[in-house]
């Protein structure tokens, strides 16, 4: 009998998985590699279950964090939105196992509901560590992030069922999920990842955690895609146009104003994390210390498009590119 351990994949693995940006210029899954068996395995029987038993720490927020002030303020503004973002894409996915076309894609946008609807939870709770009570979470998801969800995620969420309710369209509603949601959002929470690092592990640990599960729900959204223009190339008009029009929608939305509150809190609690920060690097070359709201900002929206370009690519949709 063989002693050897299976290989945890690499996309599932705490200290190898790679970064959203890596992952999504790299990795490639299919619906049938990732089913329920995998994600038994993996991602439940392995990556959970190191979160659960403590070989993955969680070391919390630090007491600057903890404190009120502006760094508590920005990490409850942008838990508040990311806990209700996930609730609505956990809905969404309802309709993608719905309408799925044989039992890989069944079996897959299975196991990416659970993974949201957990993700929705681990936002929610990571507010409590934070000191919000348990009775007033709630209420304070409404009132620090009711108003954007309404401007932004209410819109994208009835633009998504519009494609895969109203229309019946799965593969456009796979795209719209993939690169409109994936691709834009997860860029963001891997610029949030390295943000907290320091200043509140938990959230580092809670957005890492999201991140690695996004990148495997963007490779295997990308391959459907793929693999559907590859066996109905007379799709691809379609498609493109589902792209045109979320993409005017997209910059229709008042995200960056979102972003700006969060991020201007953020520069704010800056000031008193020096000493705590000192030379750590959120990019290759550039102390978190020294850098402002608005290169942040610039910085995240480089990324999603980089993120975007590449699957729309590898996804044979070139000419929703640049």
């Amino acid at each position: 009998m063989s002693n050897t351990l299976p290989i945890q994949p690499i996309e599932t693995d705490w200290d190898r998985a790679p970064g959203v940006l890596d992952g999504a210029a790299e990795l490639e899954l299919t619906p049938g590699q990732c089913d329920l068996p995998y994600w038994f395995e993996h991602v439940a029987g392995t990556m959970l279950r190191r979160l659960s038993d403590g070989t993955v720490k969680d070391a919390g927020p630090t007491e600057l964090v903890r404190a009120p002030g502006p760094l508590r303020d920005a990490v409850i503004d942008e838990f508040a939105f990311r806990h209700l973002a996930e609730e609505k894409a956990t809905r969404a996915l309802c309709y993608l196992v719905n309408s799925a076309p044989d039992s890989e894609c069944l079996e897959f946008f299975t196991t990416q509901l659970v993974d949201e609807a957990r993700h929705a939870r681990a936002f929610r709770d990571h507010l409590l560590t934070l000191g919000v009570p348990a009775d007033e979470l709630a209420r304070t998801v409404r009132e620090v992030a009711g108003q954007a969800a309404a401007e932004v995620l209410d819109p994208l969420e009835e633009f998504g069922l519009t494609v895969l309710r109203d229309q019946g369209d799965f593969y456009g509603g796979v795209l719209a999920l993939t690169v409109l949601v994936e691709g834009v959002l997860a860029p963001a929470a891997e610029l949030s990842e390295r943000k907290w690092r320091l200043l509140d592990p938990g959230a580092a640990l809670v957005e890492r955690g999201a991140n690695m599960d996004e990148i495997r729900h963007l490779a295997v959204g990308s391959a459907i895609v793929r693999q559907r223009l590859l066996d109905h190339p007379e799709d691809t008009d379609r498609l493109l146009d589902v792209i045109r029009r979320g993409r005017e929608l997209w910059t229709s939305l008042p995200m960056e104003r979102v972003l700006y509150r969060r991020e201007t809190l953020f520069q704010e609690g800056l000031k008193d994390a020096a000493g705590l920060l000192g030379d750590y690097e959120v990019w290759e070359g550039r102390r978190l210390v020294d850098t402002t709201a608005e290169e942040r900002m610039a910085t995240a929206a480089s990324w999603s498009e980089r993120t975007q370009d590449t699957r729309l690519r590898y996804m044979l949709l070139d000419g929703a590119v640049g």
